[in-house]
Order: structure tokens, then C-alpha cells, then sequence
């Protein structure tokens, strides 16, 4: 039973304890179409050579390099045109003495040729055809296994597919390739005064934007997500509504809201004592927060991460801990957002103890990043044109105009 902590903690120590909550996922096999953005799980090795046959580099003719050595604009050299070679032709003959084969890009050179004329040295002639300029042997072939031998690893596990990565799959005829599978992610967002948006607010009520926002993140994350929101205040209702879906496959909980000290806070109501720890960490924003796994009657415990309902706070401590644990548990090689120095414009101040993630825009240019809003939780204005989070470290509490500091990048 996870117990709620007395003294803050620190950004670290809550990292650590969020990324503890998730093992690594199993595998799965996925067609290539649905491979793009997934971590490799086992090298992936040719099954063919790469490429399988000697090949063409140029539309020209297959010659044997000694027959037109001397080969020249003012004395070319004509030969009869044996074969036409188009890619794609599986019964080509041998080529014989005397002979050219006029051939096509990617079409497999002839046995007895050893060297391609480009088309634009020759007359294109397709009876003969008179050739301008030598070739050395070798000139313009593709030589089998030149990319890659068979059985060569192509591919390491850990690999993130993208076009380039599949596209190499394909050439070698893999059709499917192992991959780490996605966490499957619950995002739900509580509280009575929540209206989906489109809808008609009453006095006292606001849009529901935290569930939006975390399920997204976590897609980008590279995870998936099941959103539900406007679960209403209610103990017992929050309880079996998340009972009735962990059970169903969910790797993760995430909540928003309903985590601090005030009174009908739902969320510390209804998973405290259950295996599900809260309490405060040195930061800002985002400083009450809470993790564990919850406890479920006649089903395996689930993980949980409990984030603050302000939307700045919610997003960044899901930038903070929640998004590197997802990356690392689907065995992503870089689970953290890159970090990059940079000269601070202008000078801020920080609260003694507590970490800062103060919204910025990064000019890569110059090699200085600005603050973009102010360091309140709940300006998503200001924190949608932020392209990073300014890194203030704890014990520091004045940082002056021009000072390098620690910059996250988000749109990486």
C-alpha cells in the first residue's frame, strides 16, 4: 500500500517514483503500414541481399568494357543490339562477344557484360548503336549485396521506425516486423464544473480542456489513450468507473484535478488508502501530485499518476514524469525531451526550494530564450506559444538577464 509523503519531494525523487509504476511492455508483430513511430524489439537481419542481383545504374547499354575502350565522339564504336533488358525481366540471356544489351535502370546486368554505358554517351540506337566513350569495367553496375549482405543486421532493436526504416524493411520482402507495444493510457478529468466544449456554460462552470490535452500528449507520447471526462464528484461513481475500464487492458491512469489540500478533492478521496500515494513535490507548477497502484477488487492493480487540475500544471508534470516513463516503458532509446543551453532574456526570479518550468520561446538563432507568460498555472495561452520549459533548478532563486540556462525543447 503506497503511503502519502510528508516532506516535498523532489522532481527526481517523483520522476523515479512514476517511472517505477511501469514494466516495460510486451511485443508485438505489426504490418509495416502500422510500424511508423514504433521502437524495434529484435534486430531485424536480410533475409536477402541488398541488391538481390547485379543491377543497372543507368538507363544505357551492357557492354564488355574491352570492346569499347576505344570508344571516342569523333570515333565511336557501334555494336548490334542483342536484347533490350527492362527492369523487371527475370529470363535474361548471356551476353554475347561482339554484343550490347540495351538495358533500363534497376534491370539485372547480363552475364558476360561487365560495364553500362550511360544512353546519353550513345545514339540510343536500337538496332546498333554507336557508342562515344569508353567504360571501365565495373562503370554503372550495382553489385549484389553492395548495400547490404544476406543476413546482415539491417536494423538494430531499439530502432524508431520512421519512412527510411520501413522503407529498408520492405526492400529486404519483410512484410511485418516486431515491435514494443503501445501503453495503453486512461486520461480522466474530474470535476462537476467541467462542460464539454461546445456546450453551454452556466455561471461557475468551465470547459473541459485537461483531458483534451493529456490524451493527445500521450498519443504524441507514442502511446495510446482512452479519454473520459466530466466524471462527476463522487467518490464511489470515480471508483467503479475506473474499476469497469482498468479491467479491460489499461497500463495507466492518469487523472487531473481533485489532487489538493482543499475540500472535495475526489480524486485523494477515492484512491488514498488504496495503494495510490499523495503529497507535494518541490516544483512549479504542479507541486501536489500523486502515484501508485491502485488496488482492485478481483483484478490486478493498475498504475496511476494523479496530476493537478490547473492546465499548466497538468500538462507540465506530465511533461515531467508522466511522458518519459510511457517512452521508457515501450523501450524507446530516448525517452527524455532534448535539453539544450541557452542565454536567458531578461531576469527572473524563482521561490526558494522549489524547481521552475517557466514557459519560453527558444530563438536557436541567437542562442537566447525568452519567458513567454507568466509563471501562473493557469495561463494556456501563454503555454500554447511555448516552444520549451525554462529549467530553474531549486536553490536557485534570482537568475540574471544573460544567464545560460537548462532549456526543454517540446516540438521535437
Amino acid at each position: 500500500m503506497a503511503a502519502s509523503w510528508d516532506a516535498p519531494r523532489s522532481v527526481d525523487e517523483h520522476r523515479a517514483a512514476v517511472a517505477a509504476l511501469l514494466t516495460p511492455t510486451g511485443t508485438e508483430q505489426v504490418a509495416l503500414a502500422d510500424a511508423a513511430g514504433r521502437v524495434l524489439a529484435a534486430d531485424l537481419h536480410a533475409a536477402v541481399a541488398l541488391p538481390p542481383f547485379d543491377n543497372s545504374a543507368m538507363d544505357g547499354y551492357a557492354v564488355r568494357a574491352a570492346e569499347v575502350a576505344t570508344a571516342s565522339g569523333d570515333a565511336p564504336v557501334t555494336l548490334p543490339v542483342a536484347e533490350d533488358v527492362p527492369a523487371g525481366r527475370t529470363d535474361v540471356p548471356p551476353m554475347a562477344a561482339g554484343t550490347v544489351h540495351r538495358i533500363m535502370t534497376g534491370a539485372p546486368v547480363p552475364e558476360g557484360a561487365d560495364a553500362i554505358v550511360p544512353v546519353e554517351q550513345t545514339d540510343g540506337g536500337t538496332t546498333t548503336v554507336a557508342i562515344s566513350a569508353p567504360a571501365e569495367p565495373g562503370a554503372f553496375v550495382r553489385l549484389a549485396g553492395g548495400d547490404a549482405a544476406r543476413g546482415a543486421v539491417l536494423l538494430t532493436a531499439g530502432t524508431v521506425l520512421g519512412a527510411s526504416q520501413l522503407g529498408l524493411a520492405a526492400a529486404c520482402g519483410v512484410a511485418t516486423l516486431p515491435v514494443h507495444r503501445r501503453p495503453h493510457v486512461l486520461v480522466l478529468s474530474t470535476g462537476s464544473e467541467l462542460v464539454a466544449p461546445g456546450g453551454t456554460l452556466l455561471p461557475g462552470q468551465i470547459y473541459e480542456s485537461n483531458g483534451t490535452m493529456l490524451a493527445i500528449a500521450v498519443r504524441e507520447a507514442g502511446a495510446t489513450a482512452e479519454q473520459l471526462a466530466f466524471v462527476p464528484d463522487d467518490v464511489e461513481a470515480f471508483r467503479s468507473l475506473i474499476a469497469e475500464k482498468v479491467t479491460a487492458g489499461v497500463d495507466l491512469v492518469i487523472t487531473s484535478g481533485g489532487v489538493s489540500a482543499g475540500a472535495y478533492e475526489v480524486v485523494k478521496e477515492a484512491l488514498a488508502g488504496h495503494g495510490v500515494g499523495f503529497g507535494k513535490v518541490a516544483m512549479q507548477p504542479g507541486g501536489p501530485q500523486g502515484a501508485g497502484r491502485l488496488e482492485l477488487k478481483g483484478a490486478d492493480d493498475v498504475a496511476v499518476t494523479t496530476l493537478p487540475g490547473n492546465p499548466v500544471s497538468s500538462l507540465v508534470s506530465f511533461e515531467v514524469f508522466v511522458r518519459p516513463a510511457l517512452r521508457a516503458a515501450m523501450g524507446h532509446p530516448s525517452p527524455e525531451r532534448p535539453v539544450v543551453t541557452a542565454r536567458v532574456n531578461g531576469a527572473l526570479t524563482s521561490p526558494a526550494g522549489r524547481r521552475q518550468f517557466r514557459r519560453g520561446v527558444l530563438d536557436a538563432r541567437s542562442g537566447t530564450v525568452s519567458e513567454i507568460g507568466t509563471p501562473a498555472s493557469h495561463l494556456i495561452a501563454a503555454l500554447a506559444q511555448a516552444d520549451c520549459l525554462i529549467d530553474v533548478p531549486a536553490e536557485v532563486e534570482h537568475v540574471e538577464d544573460g544567464t545560460t540556462v537548462a532549456v526543454w525543447l517540446l516540438e521535437v
